[in-house]
C-alpha cells in the first residue's frame, strides 16, 4: 500500500479464492475488516468494483479459461496423471541425489492412448505448463537486484488443478496483466515463483509487472511467527487492545530502514517509504518494541478516545472495564490518571477495580507501614475526606497538620491505604475518579 501511495498509484485488493476447499467467506470478511481497522484502504476491490474487476478470482473463470485455451492450442500445457504419492517419492529421490526437487516430466510425453487409458481408469489429471528447456529466465527484483533462473531447475508446474480450478502461478499472472498491475511487492517466499509467472506472461504475450520481494518476518528467536511470540493475527492483537497506529508504526520499520524515528501516520509513512531501504535479511518481530509504539499511541489519545477504547474492551472478562452508571467526569479523571501507567486495556482493568471496587487487600509488609502511621493519621485524613470529598490536597494538609509527617512518611501510608499499591498513577486524579465517600471509607478503616 505504501509503495502505491508513494508513487501516486492505485492499490487494489484481490481475493484469491480459486481453491474452494480453503476459501471461506468469513476469512475474507475478517481480512477486509482487519485492513480497514489498520487504515490500509484500497482503491478497487470486491466491494469497489470497476471495469478491471471482478476482484474475486472465483468470479474470473471465463478469463482464465480463455487464456488456458490459448496455451493449450500452442501445445504449452499437458495433462498430468501423477498421484500425490508418486510426486512425493520423486521429490525425496531428487533431494537424496542432491538435486533440486522439481517435476520429473513423467507425463510430459504421454501418447494420446496412454492419456485415454488413465482417464478411463478414473484418474482426473492436473494440467502442467510445458517449461522450455535450455533457457535462462532473468529479471531485476527491485529489492534483491538481478535474478537468474535456469529453466531446467524450474520444472513443469501445475496451471490447472484436478478439479479444473486455476492454480496460483497461472491466475495471479493473468490477473496482474488484466488489472494493469505495474508493481508487485510480496514476501520473498514467492521469489522462486516469479520465473514461472514470467514464462506464463511471455507465452500469453501479456505485460509483466516489476517484482520486488520483501524479507519475511520471524519471531525474536528467528523462528517463524507463532503463538509463542505473542498474538498470531491482526484480529488477536486488536482483541488484546492494541491500537492500529502502534501496529503500523512497528510494521513500517520491520525490514525497512528509515531516518524517520518518530510516530508517523500512514500518509507520512508513504512519503518516507523507500523500496531501496527494504532489507534482505528476515525481520524480527519483537512485541516489546511493539509495546513502545503502543505506549506512544496511548499517550497521543484524547481523553474521549481513551474512554471509548477502554469502554469497548472486554478482554477475557466478558465485560467492560468501567462499572455501569459511572459519570463522565469520573471516567475522564480516571483515564487521565492511568494513561502513563498502561500499555493495554487489561493494565487499566486492575486500576479500575482499585478505584471503583472494594477496598484493596494489603500485603503484610504494606499493612505494617499503614498501621505504623497511627490512628491519628487516618482519623485526620478521614475527617478531611468527609468534609472536602476526594480532594487530595485537603486530605494531605489535614494529616500534615495533625501529625507533622512529611515526605514518604506522609504520602506512602496514604497511597497504600487508598490504593493498596506502593506505586502507580498520581493520586489526585485517581481520587477525583473515586465515587463519593470512597476515600473517607478507605481511610477510616485504619483510624
Amino acid at each position: 500500500m505504501l509503495l502505491a501511495r508513494r508513487a501516486g498509484g492505485r492499490f487494489i485488493l484481490r481475493i484469491e479464492d480459486t481453491d474452494l476447499a480453503r476459501s471461506h467467506e468469513a476469512h475474507t470478511l475478517q481480512l477486509m475488516d482487519d485492513l480497514r481497522w489498520l487504515g490500509l484502504d484500497w482503491d478497487s476491490g470486491p466491494d469497489r468494483e470497476d471495469d478491471r474487476g471482478p476482484y474475486r478470482q472465483s468470479a474470473r473463470g471465463a478469463l482464465y479459461e480463455k487464456h488456458f485455451e490459448t496455451l493449450e492450442r500452442a501445445g504449452l500445457t499437458y495433462p498430468c496423471f501423477c498421484s500425490a504419492l508418486e510426486l512425493e517419492v520423486s521429490r525425496k529421490t531428487q533431494i537424496a541425489a542432491g538435486k533440486p526437487p522439481r517435476y520429473a516430466g513423467t507425463c510430459r510425453a504421454l501418447a494420446p492412448d496412454q492419456q485415454a487409458a488413465k482417464r478411463a481408469a478414473g484418474v482426473a489429471p492436473t494440467w502442467r505448463f510445458r517449461v522450455p528447456t535450455g533457457r535462462r529466465v532473468e529479471f531485476v527484483d527491485f529489492v534483491h537486484g538481478p535474478q537468474s533462473f535456469l529453466t531446467e531447475d524450474i520444472g513443469d508446474f501445475i496451471v490447472r488443478r484436478g478439479d479444473g480450478s486455476p492454480a496460483f502461478f497461472f491466475c495471479n499472472a493473468v490477473d496482474d496483466a488484466a488489472m494493469g498491475v505495474t508493481h508487485v511487492l510480496r514476501g520473498e517466499d514467492h521469489l522462486t515463483n516469479t520465473p514461472r509467472q514470467l514464462l506464463i506472461l511471455e507465452a500469453l504475450q501479456l505485460p509483466a509487472p516489476q517484482y520486488g520481494h520483501v524479507s519475511l518476518i520471524v519471531g525474536y528467536d528467528g523462528a517463524p511467527l507463532s503463538k509463542r511470540h505473542g498474538a498470531a493475527s491482526v484480529k488477536d492483537y486488536r482483541e488484546r487492545g492494541y491500537l492500529p497506529q502502534a501496529l503500523t508504526n512497528h510494521l513500517f520499520r520491520l525490514g525497512h530502514s528509515t531516518s524517520e524515528h518518530g510516530f508517523l501516520n500512514l500518509a507520512e509513512m508513504a512519503r518516507a517509504f523507500d523500496p531501496r531501504h527494504l532489507g534482505r535479511a528476515p525481520a524480527r518481530f519483537d512485541e516489546q518494541q511493539l509495546n513502545v509504539w503502543q505506549k506512544e499511541a496511548v499517550h497521543r489519545m484524547t481523553p474521549e478516545q481513551m474512554r471509548d477504547w477502554l469502554s469497548a474492551y472486554a478482554g477475557g472478562q466478558g465485560e467492560g472495564i468501567f462499572p455501569p452508571g459511572l459519570s463522565e467526569a469520573a471516567i475522564v479523571s480516571f483515564v487521565e490518571a492511568v494513561r502513563p501507567n498502561i500499555v493495554l486495556p487489561e493494565d487499566a482493568r486492575a486500576w479500575a477495580e482499585i478505584v471503583f471496587g472494594s477496598p484493596p487487600a494489603l500485603e503484610a509488609t504494606d499493612e505494617q507501614i499503614v498501621r505504623g502511621a497511627g490512628a491519628a493519621y487516618f482519623s485526620a485524613g478521614a475527617q478531611a475526606a468527609a468534609a472536602n470529598g476526594e480532594d487530595l490536597s485537603a486530605i494531605v494538609a489535614a494529616i500534615r497538620s495533625a501529625t507533622g509527617k512529611k515526605g514518604a512518611d506522609l504520602y506512602k501510608p496514604l497511597r497504600l491505604a487508598l490504593t493498596g499499591r506502593a506505586h502507580g498513577p498520581e493520586l489526585a486524579p485517581l481520587l477525583k475518579a473515586m465515587p463519593p465517600g470512597k476515600a473517607r471509607e478507605r481511610l477510616a478503616r485504619f483510624a
